[in-house]
């Protein structure tokens, strides 16, 4: 399985809470819904493509929907978060590493795990990458302490 790992973010935050807050991506739309108007146009039509519920997060993409569910098997409380393609043409895990700090704050990493055709993956290397940095960048801006 190939792997794209984000460079690590600091969250001023403890693990315990974000790994609270990520195992229930309702919460993430509350907030979204919640800050809508200042969301910029561009983002915000990102944003409309994605649907939370519970337990699951659902992107629409060129391929179609891909449904991406908790995987509370794989997921380690406090330490890992891992969340995997239910509907997808390839097997995808999407993984948030969580690193607790002495000082109350969490070093993060996003990866994206993805089972490619090694002629795909020499097409979408780059975006795959730059997919894992944008998201590790994403939550090291969400307000974790706020949800």
């Amino acid at each position: 399985m190939d792997s794209y790992k984000s460079t690590p973010h600091a969250i001023a935050c403890d693990a315990a809470t974000i790994y609270s807050k990520l195992t229930n991506p309702s919460l993430i739309k509350n907030l979204i819904d919640a800050h809508a108007d200042q969301i910029e146009g561009e983002a915000r039509q990102h944003l409309d493509a994605v649907k939370f519920t519970e337990d699951s997060i659902a992107i629409q993409s060129p391929m179609g929907e891909v449904a991406l569910s908790l995987d509370r098997v794989n997921s380690v409380e406090n330490q890992r978060v891992v969340y995997t393609a239910s509907q997808s043409p390839v097997p995808i895990n999407m993984v948030i590493n969580l690193e607790p700090q002495a000082d109350a704050t969490t070093m993060s990493t996003a990866e994206l795990q993805l089972n490619l055709p090694f002629f795909l993956r020499k097409m979408v290397d780059g975006q795959l990458q730059e997919g894992a940095n944008r998201f590790g960048e994403l939550l090291a801006r969400i307000p974790f302490d706020r949800l």
